[in-house]
């Protein structure tokens, strides 16, 4: 082969080498999607429009918000985890829902958690509050489980999702109390908590992001957080833990994911940049005011860590209850 021929081809064969690299170094050209698996005005929507917000600034690309709600989370976690991984699709994934979805509906659920969907970077974590409505006569949570007790099948409780931890933190307080309660799923906190306004329903453990501005209203009443400590949002609630009951620790964990695939260099400059975000002292206030607190930033690895380990616990959880997804 010609000298000069070869040395054309070779330097071909480097640029084609190079384009891959140099594509990934150009992402993202156009908007990319988050996908946020429930309804408007729930906790993963609220934390997932802070993200895209800051994360549309810090990429030059708009970040948009796409709601798809319904079957627990479900519906949305599958079309991110089908999405094409090439860095355009993502899931503000409620760690902890997804991780009971994947315990009730093993076997049936159309994607796998744990191998479908890459965690990017866990964001934080939300506590949960009990709430009544006004009409239900109890102003603390030992009241809850006397009225609870005393009227069987009468105190309904909402939840956003047959697997939301919402709905695993009343399952351990009905199993661990022996009151006799009735499930009412949702499609969102936002359905549940306008059902429990209007008194349709009686009580939940909600999210307090979802939560706080009914309960600063008046319009809810908040019996107890299920934190290990109190909490800066509701310094006045106490914890479930105060109110007598041992080792009672229920919290929703949040991050953001992507479909398997996606290129490394991508899921690395995701991670870095919303490790930055959480970092911000801004950030960090506005996520408090809604309730979420920020947890330090953590790598790819660690995050694929802690989902593990969410898993790990949630089923243990749904096996010790007895917890069932058609329920």
């Amino acid at each position: 082969m010609p000298t000069m021929l070869r040395r054309a081809l070779c330097a071909g064969l480097a640029t084609a080498a190079l384009l891959p690299a140099a594509a990934l170094a150009a992402w993202p050209e156009h908007p990319v999607k988050l996908v946020v698996p429930y309804p408007p005005g729930g906790a993963t929507d609220v934390i997932g429009r802070i993200v895209a917000q800051r994360l549309s600034t810090a990429l030059g690309q708009n970040v948009l918000i796409d709601n798809r709600g319904g079957a627990g989370g479900n519906i949305g976690a599958d079309i991110a985890a089908k999405a094409k991984p090439d860095g355009y699709t993502l899931l503000m994934a409620a760690m902890t829902s997804h991780s009971t979805m994947a315990r009730l509906e093993r076997g049936k659920l159309a994607y796998d958690l744990v191998k479908d969907l890459v965690p990017v970077q866990v964001v934080g974590f939300v506590p949960l509050v009990f709430v009544v409505h006004p009409s239900v006569p109890a102003g603390n949570f030992q009241q809850l489980l006397s009225f609870a007790k005393a009227n069987p099948k009468k105190l309904t409780y909402a939840s956003s999702g047959a697997g939301a931890p919402q709905r695993m933190a009343v399952e351990m307080f009905r199993v661990q109390s022996g009151a006799d309660m009735i499930h009412v799923p949702y499609k969102g906190s936002g359905p549940a908590m306008t059902d429990l306004v209007g008194g349709q329903v009686l009580m939940a453990a909600e999210t307090v992001p979802a939560a706080l501005q009914q309960i600063k209203a008046g319009k809810l009443r908040a019996l107890a957080v299920t934190t290990p400590q109190r909490i800066s949002m509701l310094p006045d609630v106490p914890t479930v833990t105060e109110s007598g009951w041992k080792d009672f620790e229920v919290v929703s964990t949040f991050g953001v994911m992507a479909p398997a695939g996606t290129p490394p260099e991508v899921l690395a400059k995701l991670n870095t940049e919303i490790g930055k975000i959480m970092q911000d002292p801004a950030a960090k206030e506005q996520f408090l005011q809604q309730g979420v607190y920020v947890l330090p930033p953590q790598t790819p690895a660690q995050a694929a860590e802690r989902l593990r380990a969410e898993v790990a616990k949630w089923a243990k959880v749904i096996d010790e209850t007895g917890v069932r997804a058609d329920e």
